[in-house]
């Protein structure tokens, strides 16, 4: 209500502003028929101005002000790789029956063009991940989501995060496979339905782990060709990955 009344204050005032400048001219100079011309000339062109400052100008502003936070964004992506998401992506992926049929489509290389990666990316978005999931090491898994529980709240707690849904649902993915974990004093000897209740959350998160990756990747190679070369030489979905230099 306060900021109404200020609002409306500050119309007046301006109203009253522009009135007393009017009256001015018109003591000095005495001839309302050239106020009048000036005034419609001003109110002709309003339409033409509100457009260039409000539309474009803002249109601008906003694209650079959102392109410059996706930017440090992407900062924060490549520390969650670095701290965790690599190890989730490549740790799972031993485990995959299907991992042939995923390396041939999200095995990234040099020559990877804007058209492959958005093709891998569909193909991540909708992953579909044949998995038994008993042969997974859920206790280990868990040892290493529950020592970076800290680091993923504090993630979580980032207000910017909110300008990048996707890595948002991300961290929402990884830290819910934390708490189903966590909740469990023993992931020995679960029942059927349990572990295919896991078995979804699991492929859960890695679909959006994938799907933000090359994401990710697709910047390093545009912005920063010596971390893409680095993941080029790492990432797990080919067939010897290392970081030696061949």
């Amino acid at each position: 209500m306060k900021g109404y009344r200020i609002f409306l204050f500050t119309a007046a005032f301006f109203l009253a502003a522009s009135a007393l400048f009017y009256g001015i001219h018109y003591l000095i100079f005495g001839d309302p028929h050239h106020i009048f011309i000036y005034m419609l000339g001003d109110f002709a062109f309003l339409p033409i101005e509100v457009f260039i400052v409000v539309i474009v100008i803002e249109r601008i502003l906003t694209r650079r002000e959102k392109q410059a936070m996706l930017y440090k964004l992407n900062m924060v992506i490549g520390a969650f790789y670095s701290e965790v998401g690599n190890k989730l992506l490549a740790d799972l992926f031993k485990y995959f029956d299907n991992k042939d049929e995923i390396s041939r489509n999200l095995n990234i290389t040099q020559d990877w063009t804007a058209k492959d990666f958005k093709q891998a990316d569909a193909f991540a978005y909708d992953l579909k991940i044949d998995l038994d999931i008993r042969k997974i090491d859920l206790e280990g898994l868990k040892k290493f989501l529950s020592g970076k529980r800290m680091y993923l709240l504090t993630l979580l707690e980032n207000p910017n995060l909110l300008e990048h849904d996707r890595f948002t649902d991300l961290l929402w993915a990884t830290t819910h496979l934390d708490e189903e974990l966590e909740a469990r004093p023993s992931l020995k000897d679960l029942p059927a339905a349990d572990l295919e209740h896991l078995t979804v959350d699991i492929e859960r998160m890695y679909d959006h782990l994938a799907s933000e990756w090359l994401d990710y990747v697709q910047h390093l190679k545009a912005a920063y060709p010596f971390l893409f070369s680095l993941v080029l030489r790492t990432h797990p979905f080919q067939e010897k990955p290392s970081a030696i230099v061949a």
